[in-house]
């Protein structure tokens, strides 16, 4: 009995990663309403029906979708954040740098960026992308705060609101005609920013 349960399970799972596996591929490439529900379940090598048991429609599909994607960038930056003392500059103006390789993604260009706020609503799409991103930031500051490095700012709101340029960096960057001039400009002003948060040694 218990065999037979876990051989279900596994089928369940394999079934889900092979239908998220081939919406990134596809929504990645053709956007959210180019893919049909014939191509997904196709691609994934599934039926129809699997589709509508595992996730509902398409519409859910792409919401684990978004969220697979945006955990994968969040590991990526969390990557970059060494375990030395670099200093908060250096790890979130590495951080940015990682964001804005990921950026150049299509899987974030398309199904992050444009058809995630669409698709699902802006507050759907914020509730699944900000507490990846947003836990990161936040640990980063506190811990700049601890050591003294971060002016006496609340780090929860500050958290939001870096993530918030984090995004908005992202959409000008994705917009650009001339994509290394703006990623450019945006690396400078995210320095800028995060040097003012920075405490500054008292005048001797």
């Amino acid at each position: 009995m218990k065999a037979s349960r876990r051989t279900q399970e596994e089928r369940t799972a394999a079934t889900r990663a092979a239908l998220i596996e081939a919406g990134r591929r596809l929504f990645a490439e053709h956007g959210f309403a180019g893919v049909g529900t014939e191509t997904l379940v196709r691609e994934a090598g599934v039926s129809r029906g699997a589709l509508y048991h595992q996730f509902g429609d398409k519409t859910e599909l792409f919401a684990e979708v978004l969220a697979a994607v945006e955990a994968d960038v969040t590991r990526r930056l969390a990557a970059t954040v060494p375990s030395g003392d670099d200093g908060l500059v250096a790890v979130l103006t590495r951080a940015v740098e990682a964001w804005l390789d990921a950026c150049e993604s299509p899987e974030v260009q398309r199904i992050v960026l444009i058809d995630g706020p669409s698709v699902l609503g802006w507050v759907r799409w914020r509730a699944i992308c900000q507490p990846h991103v947003l836990g990161l930031i936040g640990a980063v500051l506190a811990q700049a705060a601890a050591e003294g490095e971060l002016l006496p700012l609340p780090v929860k709101p500050l958290a939001h609101l870096l993530l918030a340029v984090a995004d908005e960096a992202a959409l000008y960057l994705n917009a650009a005609t001339d994509r290394a001039a703006a990623r450019a400009e945006i690396v400078q002003i995210v320095d800028t920013l995060v040097r003012g948060l920075t405490e500054r040694p008292a005048s001797t």
